[in-house]
């Protein structure tokens, strides 16, 4: 009898949680995600999507260490490419979408000085997302120290966890900051006005932000994940990263 009712509340477990799918997501693409879930459950309404958003480095932490993770979206190749390596994931990463920095502020700025705009007085503070774990803020590093300021300004960064949480820190508790393009494509980020409160960084000062993907293996035998895997690589999906500021493959 006691058999029959520990099979039977695992039934009732698989049948309430049998369609929830885990997704690791690199924190830029939080701005963009609630379209994509929107857009997938057009397709697929009985799939319940969990997400998780943090930075890239921290999240394969979490990957490795065992987190129930169907799918994992990153801010760049390396840390997925890992991940398939270690054969933690069943594939090659692909490219799903291809990031941008940009200059914020809450204050009117001269973008027109590019780079040394952060080596003026006034400015005392700089937000980054942090290089060590967040692969936006490894491309911002690249660009202050391509730019040939980094020596000058280095006493000015503040350093956020993620590239989302920058985004606080540049228009709080910093003069301005350098975040994902992607952020500014949420409405509540509308009343801050190109060439105003933001301008886009010169691309070749940095390495390309190749975002990758990887099916992990615990996703490997999962039919719900493996549609969300597919649906990230669609046309549709395609179109709405690039309404957020993305450009796609």
């Amino acid at each position: 009898m006691l058999r029959v009712l520990i099979i039977g509340f695992f039934i009732l477990v698989n049948s309430l949680y049998g369609n929830t799918i885990n997704i690791a997501i690199a924190a830029n693409v939080s701005y963009a995600t609630k379209k994509l879930v929107e857009e997938f459950n057009k397709q697929y309404s009985q799939t319940k999507v969990k997400v998780t958003f943090g930075s890239s480095g921290k999240l394969t932490a979490q990957i490795k260490h065992g987190a129930p993770y169907h799918i994992f979206m990153s801010a760049n190749m390396r840390y997925p490419q890992t991940l398939y390596k270690e054969k933690i994931a069943i594939d090659k990463p692909v490219i799903y979408a291809n990031g941008a920095l940009v200059f914020l502020s809450a204050n009117v700025q001269n973008f027109t000085l590019g780079m040394h705009l952060l080596e003026d007085k006034k400015i005392k503070r700089v937000a980054i997302a942090n290089p060590k774990t967040a692969p936006y803020g490894k491309a911002t590093l690249e660009a202050l120290q391509g730019s040939g300021i980094y020596t000058k300004v280095r006493k000015k960064l503040v350093f956020a966890e993620s590239a989302s949480s920058v985004v606080t820190y540049a228009i709080t508790a910093a003069d301005i900051g350098i975040v994902p393009k992607s952020i500014l494509f949420s409405a509540k980020m509308s009343r801050y006005k190109e060439g105003v409160n933001w301008s886009t960084l010169d691309s070749t000062l940095y390495t390309p932000i190749h975002q990758g993907i990887v099916l992990l293996k615990r996703g490997s035998k999962n039919e719900e994940a493996r549609n969300f895997y597919k649906f990230i690589l669609s046309a549709k999906a395609k179109e709405i990263f690039k309404d957020y500021g993305y450009t796609t493959p």
